[in-house]
């Protein structure tokens, strides 16, 4: 998948789209991702242990991975990603600037 967990993303379909947020968890068997802040949810939950009172939650649902974009770090700008190896690793590319997104 071309996104991972602590990337910058703009959501580009749906009601959240235009909205950007940070890529908390990623789903690779159903290709869905979460990203922080956005498409809350509520969820309606019994007493336990660790919800002493219950009631009303409100979490990030899941996004479909082809609903968002990667941020570009350098422009700002969404930007699709290409795959180069470099120093015998493999590192994505933004399409927009052409500079490597992964840390080195």
């Amino acid at each position: 998948m071309f996104v991972k967990t602590g990337d910058k993303v703009k959501v580009i379909a749906g009601k959240e789209k235009g909205k950007e947020g940070t890529v908390i968890k990623v789903d690779r068997k159903n290709n869905r991702v979460v990203v922080k802040g956005l498409n809350m949810i509520k969820k309606h939950e019994k007493p336990s242990q660790t919800n002493a009172n219950g009631g009303v939650v409100e979490t990030e649902g899941s996004i479909h991975a082809s609903n968002v974009m990667l941020v570009d770090p350098e422009s700002g700008k969404p930007t699709r990603i290409g795959h180069e190896v470099v120093d015998g690793k493999k590192v994505r590319i933004a399409k927009v600037s052409g500079k490597a997104i992964d840390k080195k």
